[in-house]
């Protein structure tokens, strides 16, 4: 009898766990209801294109040279001037080098006085037809060949010169201390980067125009930048347009010209939308616009929620733009064809079943 109850009871667990894990199933793909729409345009007949506040001239300086770096003369942000003395590294090897090369300057200097004076000797002795033509010519490629040596010697302390010069690095121009590599007592190795220098106060605005709108932008056009990290736009005008995308893998590279005034609150490395007015222009040549309310925030990313064709929703990471009302402006990750879900407070995932209710 006791075995009877127990199977049976077995069996009515065995149900009921099995309706649970339906019902916790059920749940689990149970499908949202969600609204949706289409992204806008931010503006017919105007081109969009994200670019970056940068120096016009920038070089990472380095040194032929190995040794001991024993002295660091400036930090980031220091403002420097054109032959300042910037890194000292330890030359005590390329100074001995120097005078051994020295030496032999000394030496070969005084082999030539030696040939030359013996060459001037044999021609006396010739005109007294004392020697032969043949000793005479000897004693004149003697003197060549000290000649020759002295010209080495000569080049060789040139040489070791100019690898002291890479012991005093310095400023090739003026302008601001950006990256500092490296600290005192570490080796530098010849092509090591050790700082970086822009130029100070002359920054302009570099973009990458797609092939297919390289046609619309012409050199002195003029522009409107928004720069959304300090809120604000300026005007330039197009003072570069590379002519080939050889290199650049389509992107044609574009500058602008931006007046000093605005310069001076500048900074190299600020994003920066630029806008170019053009009646050609394309609904998907100018940046799309979403409601704020569809953008979901992970940490540092954000994205929003895109209806798929299972319908299913599907977590689109984006990159913003300018903000315009209720709407922000959504520079890459998105197109005007994609469906999103309206509303990020929705307790959605990726991959979630939803059901279209517009």
């Amino acid at each position: 009898m006791k075995t009877k109850y127990l199977i049976l009871y077995t069996v009515i667990m065995a149900v009921v766990s099995s309706c649970s894990s339906d019902k916790k199933h059920h749940e689990a793909e149970r499908a949202v209801s969600v609204k949706t729409y289409y992204p806008s345009s931010s503006g017919q007949g105007e081109l969009f294109f994200s670019g970056m506040v940068s120096a016009k001239q920038t070089a990472v300086v380095s040194t032929k040279l190995m040794g001991t770096i024993e002295r660091i003369l400036v930090r980031q942000g220091d403002v420097v001037k054109a032959g300042q003395t910037l890194v000292v590294i330890n030359s005590t090897d390329v100074k001995a080098r120097q005078a051994q090369a020295a030496a032999m300057i000394v030496e070969a200097e005084a082999a030539s006085k030696d040939a030359y004076r013996d060459y001037q000797r044999y021609q006396v002795l010739r005109e007294q037809n004392s020697v032969s033509d043949k000793e005479l010519e000897s004693m004149a490629l003697r003197h060549t060949s000290a000649m020759a040596r002295l010209q080495v010697a000569r080049q060789g302390l040139r040489e070791v010169n100019s690898m002291l010069a890479y012991s005093n690095i310095k400023a090739p121009f003026s302008g601001v201390v950006t990256q500092k590599m490296v600290d005192e007592g570490s080796i530098a190795n010849p092509g090591m980067p050790l700082l970086t220098i822009e130029q100070s106060g002359d920054l302009n605005v570099t973009a990458s125009v797609p092939e297919s709108y390289v046609a619309m932008v012409k050199k002195g056009e003029r522009v409107n930048i928004d720069i959304k990290s300090l809120g604000t736009t300026m005007e330039g005008y197009v003072s570069e347009l590379s002519p080939s995308a050889t290199a650049t893998g389509g992107q044609y590279a574009m500058k602008i010209a931006i007046s000093q005034q605005d310069r001076a609150h500048l900074r190299a490395g600020m994003y920066a939308g630029i806008r170019i007015s053009n009646p050609q222009a394309s609904a998907t040549a100018s940046g799309i616009m979403v409601r704020k309310s569809s953008i979901v925030h992970r940490d540092q990313l954000m994205g929003v929620y895109v209806a798929g064709e299972d319908n299913r929703a599907v977590l689109h990471w984006v990159r913003l733009g300018s903000d315009m009302g209720d709407h922000v402006e959504v520079l890459s990750g998105l197109t005007p064809k994609d469906r999103v879900i309206d509303g990020a407070g929705k307790k959605l995932y990726n991959g979630q079943k939803i059901i279209i209710t517009d």
